[in-house]
């Protein structure tokens, strides 16, 4: 399954899963990255960290790590 981070830029997708577990899992979910939810991604840093994503209306970025954790469709 692809991951937020195989998203290119200026794609959208929607969030099937979330991987990871407790506080990790609570972080992302407080972020408003939810199951069903749409993500654009805006922008990704040079090097690949973080990612900038468009989400419920507002910019957030991401890191590396948490968005190989958001499994996407």
């Amino acid at each position: 399954m692809k991951t937020l981070r195989d998203v290119k830029i200026g794609e959208t997708a929607t969030v099937v899963k979330l991987q990871g577990e407790g506080a990790i899992r609570r972080r992302i979910m407080d972020m408003g990255i939810t199951k069903g939810v749409e993500l654009y991604v805006r922008k990704v840093a040079p090097l690949g960290d973080p990612v900038e994503i468009t989400v419920r209306g507002y910019e957030l970025s991401v890191r590396k790590a948490d968005a190989e954790m958001i499994l996407v469709q």
